[in-house]
């Protein structure tokens, strides 16, 4: 056995806490993972600051945040920060191998191994068999790398809860019985109304779809079914005996908006079903079983909790910070007001306080959404009541501290802060930023129409 702890990180794309039963869900949609965190400490309150994808996994994977990685934007073109090291260069320093499963990104060069899986749309059958294909190539690379003599790293990337929603049966219709396609539902009109999506929509949603709960039905089912999946994960682990010798992390890179604030189903906006996100450690005899943690934490925290559990001393200094006193009880949160970005779909940034959430745009955007959003968290969770136009003391008093909290990171960096300057973030050729809501909403555009109108036109067959 090692001497070093293997290390095993399960990145969940676009898995949003608040809809898993291990956060409290009313639908028991990930009992195997509930099961897990019982070994474990699970944080209630994380969040990943840097909306989407690529930013936020370069900070999961760096522990450091988007002014030191430089990557604020999904397309990111190009490299991190030469100055910034991922934790599997650090891990290979200290003996680790390393394997990555079903990701390319500029965060994770250089691994070992690299091993992808068919990890989007349906097959032959009609459903997204995601989980399957990727326990298909990592349960024997798990068995490769325990029968070898070095610790090792293994990093895989889950895209279950991503769209398209399709889940295999019996997930399909675990949490929804009715017809999605009933007339006296409306609740998916503007959804399939909205130009720069509906395409994409009408390539994997039933013919004909009225109700949008339906798809979040789809959603909470790909869950389930990811979660039945990642059961044979952690089976795989214990009957190779590495239960008590190896850290398991499960986490997301961002939530996921479903039929909430016209972002329909996909991970843009910077309301807290998009940045509040999961974290479970379990370690036997380090982490604390049965814990759960109330105070902040952030995607930033990852990597430095990852080397104190290993006992390995960061060779760098990290913009987060270790999570084991706050496992421990010895302090009870970091900080808990932080700067959020977003550059996906739209280009934004915020501020947000455990009362306040200050959202400013740094251009139009396609849902014609106010410049300026301020929401009350306290009275208003959901994030649905504007208060800007009637609270604009309150709406400087957070804008001069994210603007302040701006220009002490930069000093701090001697480097920009790169989400106020992406020209082209967009990837629209020929324009570097939209100069109205209905440029980008005339702009902007994801999915194929052909093959939208012949899944349809199979589908009626």
């Amino acid at each position: 056995m090692p001497s070093k702890p293997n290390i095993v990180l399960i990145g969940i794309d676009s898995l949003r806490a608040d809809h898993m039963g291990a956060y409290g869900y009313h639908r028991n949609n990930t009992p195997h993972i509930a099961d897990f965190a019982s070994g474990g400490t699970l944080f209630e309150n994380h969040f990943s600051p840097h909306i989407p994808t690529t930013s936020a996994y370069a900070n999961m994977l760096t522990g450091m945040d988007m002014f030191r990685t430089q990557i604020v934007a999904l397309r990111h073109k190009g490299e991190m920060h030469p100055d910034v090291r991922p934790i599997h260069a650090i891990l290979k320093e200290a003996g680790y191998t390393t394997t990555c499963v079903g990701f390319q990104s500029p965060s994770v060069r250089n691994f070992d191994t690299y091993l992808n899986f068919e990890g989007w749309g349906a097959g032959p059958d009609g459903y997204s068999h995601k989980a399957e294909n990727l326990n298909a190539v990592t349960l024997p690379e798990l068995e490769r790398l325990a029968a070898g003599d070095e610790p090792f790293f293994l990093f895989m990337r889950h895209m279950d809860p991503h769209s398209p929603y399709l889940p295999p049966s019996p997930f399909d219709r675990i949490f929804y019985q009715g017809n999605p396609a009933d007339p006296k539902f409306t609740s998916m009109q503007p959804v399939m109304d909205f130009k720069p999506f509906c395409d994409y929509f009408a390539s994997w949603m039933p013919e004909g779809i009225t109700d949008a709960k339906y798809e979040v039905a789809q959603y909470d089912g790909a869950i389930a079914y990811m979660d039945s999946c990642i059961q044979n994960i952690f089976t795989a682990i214990e009957n190779l005996g590495l239960t008590e010798n190896t850290i398991v992390v499960i986490t997301a890179d961002h939530g996921e908006t479903l039929d909430e604030h016209e972002c329909w189903f996909d991970h843009h906006g910077t309301y807290d079903n998009t940045l509040h996100i999961p974290l479970i450690i379990r370690y036997p005899g380090k982490m604390p079983a049965g814990k759960r943690v109330r105070g902040y934490s952030y995607m930033m925290d990852l990597v430095p909790t990852i080397l104190d559990l290993a006992e390995i001393e960061p060779p760098d200094l990290f913009d987060g910070k270790s999570l084991l006193p706050l496992a421990k009880g010895e302090i009870a949160s970091h900080s808990s007001e932080f700067y959020f970005t977003e550059c996906t779909w739209m280009r934004k940034h915020g501020w947000r306080t455990p009362e306040w959430k200050l959202i400013v745009a740094l251009e139009p955007d396609f849902h014609f959404k106010p410049p300026v959003e301020l929401y009350n968290l306290i009275q208003d969770p959901q994030e649905l009541n504007n208060l800007a136009g009637v609270l604009p003391k309150t709406v400087e008093y957070l804008r001069s501290h994210m603007e302040a909290w701006i220009a002490m990171r930069e000093a701090e960096t001697g480097l920009p802060n790169p989400v106020t300057n992406q020209p082209g973030w967009h990837g629209s050729e020929g324009i570097d930023y939209f100069d109205s809501s209905q440029q980008a909403y005339d702009t902007l555009h994801i999915g194929d129409p052909g093959a939208a109108q012949r899944l349809q036109a199979k589908l009626k067959q």
